[in-house]
């Protein structure tokens, strides 16, 4: 059975992006943005501009919620209680579920509450959207990884895929879908850390014998020792490839942890450094920048008025 019909939670950078790729491929009625009725009420009267065009894709409050398809999460860690409350209306008995939040424990806390049997493994990467004040800007759409969960049945990722290839999202479907996604954490876990702390950017970040580049780059090392022991095959390669993707995108831009710092929201540290540093206390592994980047992430929280 095709998927017809794609309800979005997160109305930030990512949910924008691959949100207005399935409202301008498969139309308006193909996809809608669906918040808690608080955040509803909330963001009532907002405009939301994607590269200078209003987004014309209908938001909704959750009690208005019917069952779709298919639910796509693009939201922020921080928010994960709230909106897996929000999905209750929105999944029924065929309902495939794709988390594109940042992190390897999210999809983790869906199968908690509807199950792994619709539930694929996913990431985003590769994008260079910017979401401040309610626009958002992009050149690079990035590509969704996704894959199956030992438990996902037969079809479910199939079925995801085709609606991303109807709606014009690139995509790839991957055998190892755990690897890819520790390999996005490495990533994220340097660039986005990095670009918080020293307030920088992809370019800023990337320079050469740099300061931020040599924090960005012993980030990531760190992740990467801790995925080994993990027992998932990140290897050194798959760091230059990251580094060279990020060396790729407007020197200008700057991952959502740097936005979180303009914007002064909460931030999905726990998700990156948080879970290292947790990691390697168990493997007995020494992650001295990972532990300064959550400290200084943390005091930056403090700074924005955020309670802990």
């Amino acid at each position: 059975m095709a998927i017809e019909r794609v309800a979005i939670l997160g109305k930030g950078a990512v949910g924008l992006l691959y949100g207005s790729l399935i409202e301008k491929n498969l139309g308006p009625d193909a996809v809608e943005y669906v918040m808690d009725d608080e955040r509803f009420c909330r963001h009532a009267g907002e405009v939301v501009t994607v590269n200078g065009e209003p987004c014309r894709i209908r938001t909704i409050p959750a009690h208005e919620a019917e069952a779709v398809d298919l639910v796509i999460l693009a939201i922020k860690a921080p928010g994960m209680p709230e909106a897996l409350d929000t999905m209750g209306r929105l999944v029924g008995p065929d309902t495939a579920i794709a988390s594109l939040v940042n992190g390897v424990t999210s999809e983790e806390r869906v199968a908690e509450r509807f199950g792994w049997e619709h539930t694929v493994l996913s990431v985003a990467q590769g994008m260079d959207a910017v979401f401040i004040g309610g626009e958002l800007t992009f050149s690079h759409t990035g590509e969704i990884r996704l894959g199956a969960a030992p438990e996902t049945a037969a079809g479910v990722v199939e079925r995801v895929a085709d609606l991303y290839e109807r709606a014009g999202i690139p995509h790839v479907v991957e055998e190892d879908i755990r690897r890819r996604m520790w390999v996005k954490l490495m990533l994220n876990v340097g660039i986005n850390q990095v670009c918080i702390v020293y307030g920088g950017t992809y370019g800023t970040a990337s320079a050469p014998e740099s300061e931020q580049n040599r924090c960005y780059v012993a980030a990531m090392r760190e992740a990467l020792a801790v995925a080994r022991a993990e027992g998932v095959d990140v290897t050194e390669a798959d760091l230059m490839q990251m580094a060279q993707l990020i060396a790729s995108l407007d020197p200008n831009g700057m991952p959502s942890m740097a936005q979180d710092r303009i914007n002064e929201k909460p931030t999905e540290v726990e998700e990156f450094s948080g879970t290292i540093c947790r990691l390697a206390e168990r493997h007995g592994i020494l992650v001295p920048t990972n532990q300064w980047l959550y400290r200084r992430i943390r005091e930056l929280e403090v700074g924005f008025g955020i309670a802990r």
